[in-house]
């Protein structure tokens, strides 16, 4: 059996404090806890970015965001730790033709990895695009497009240096792959050695067995200890199965990991919400650490996930506003960032011994 000590432990920079705490207080903490990589989130970018200038920095401002990665770049070897991944590329992939959209997302594309490569980062992480479908290309040509653009940006990563790679994530409230199943197969079309997935133990169990719009917190409304449960739980079980002996570990590139709080205030809206869909609610504000409130069988994905053999990155990505939701205030964050690594380990223990 592996051990824990053997698998590499990152942190995304957006799960601790806000973008106005100091990135490189965030960096110091996360090393001091026992962290050795981190998820450059771009908000935090953004912000040491403006900081570094004493202006506000563009986000499409991409000759100072590069002077700001070799910053931080700098920041990171000073700490220990590896740049994982920069994230999250998002709204990407499917747009129209000819659109302004479609433009747009390849200007972006070029100008993350430009980011990527003074800051030495590998790894992109591209979300399965929640862009309505109405506003992407045609049905009938939606998909071959969805694969072209990832095509060709595996191909614009791969031009700049051999190593970067695409993280394909299916987010649990995509609107046209949801699922890792979705996703894997998207990533088997585009066929291009530098294109592999970013898993989540929240996207995975939060859309598969999980709904936050149910009174139960469950699809299907269903109650726990009830044979509706237990079908939904074996439903869920045989899908990570499936994940676990159909994925080859070499196309894992991380696993993020967080739980979900059933909401305190009841169950959230099913209508979209400022142009958010209930999942997408859910997850920016409702995702604690493992063994901290939440209630999701996120154990079940961290181990189909070693069940493939993968023993390479488990990145922490949460989003804890409390049960409600409205967020917390007096986080003592050296505690926190401890709290995490503890909360971690135990999680990778408990997966361990279930192989």
């Amino acid at each position: 059996m592996s051990s824990s000590k053997s698998i590499p432990l990152s942190y995304a920079t957006c799960s601790i404090g806000t973008p106005d705490t100091p990135l490189p207080q965030k960096l110091t903490l996360l090393s001091q806890a026992g962290f050795t990589g981190i998820e450059l989130a771009f908000p935090d970018l953004l912000s040491h970015a403006s900081s570094l200038y004493n202006r506000d920095i563009s986000p499409s401002d991409y000759g100072s965001l590069t002077s700001a990665a070799k910053d931080i770049r700098s920041l990171a070897i000073k700490n220990g730790l590896a740049i994982l991944m920069l994230q999250p590329f998002s709204n990407f992939e499917g747009w129209p033709r000819g659109s302004s959209e479609h433009e747009d997302a390849f200007k972006r594309a070029k100008g993350w990895c430009a980011i990527m490569d003074a800051a030495g980062i590998e790894i992109l992480q591209v979300g399965s695009t929640d862009t309505p479908l109405g506003k992407l290309s045609p049905k009938e040509r939606l998909r071959a497009d969805i694969v072209q653009d990832l095509r060709e940006l595996c191909d614009i990563l791969s031009s700049t240096s051999p190593k970067m790679r695409v993280a394909y994530e299916n987010w649990c409230w995509s609107s046209h792959a949801q699922g890792w199943k979705e996703v894997w197969e998207i990533a088997k079309e585009v066929d291009r050695p530098n294109i592999g997935l970013c898993l989540d133990t929240f996207q995975s169990a939060g859309g598969e067995w999980a709904d936050p719009s149910t009174a139960s917190g469950l699809i299907g409304n269903v109650s726990l200890g009830s044979p509706g449960e237990k079908k939904l739980t074996s439903r869920f079980e045989a899908s990570m199965a499936e994940l676990a002996s159909t994925v080859p570990p070499e196309k894992l590139y991380l696993l993020q990991v967080s739980d979900a709080y059933r909401p305190s205030t009841g169950p959230l809206s099913s209508e979209v919400v400022d142009g958010t869909a209930t999942r997408g609610r859910w997850s920016h504000d409702f995702r604690p650490m493992p063994y901290d409130g939440g209630y999701l069988p996120i154990e079940t994905v961290g181990t189909a996930v070693l069940k493939t053999g993968f023993r390479g990155w488990f990145s922490m990505e949460i989003f804890d506003g409390g049960e409600d939701g409205k967020g917390r205030e007096g986080v003592d964050l050296k505690e926190f960032a401890w709290k995490a690594r503890e909360s971690m380990g135990r999680f990778i223990e408990r997966c361990l011994k279930e192989i």
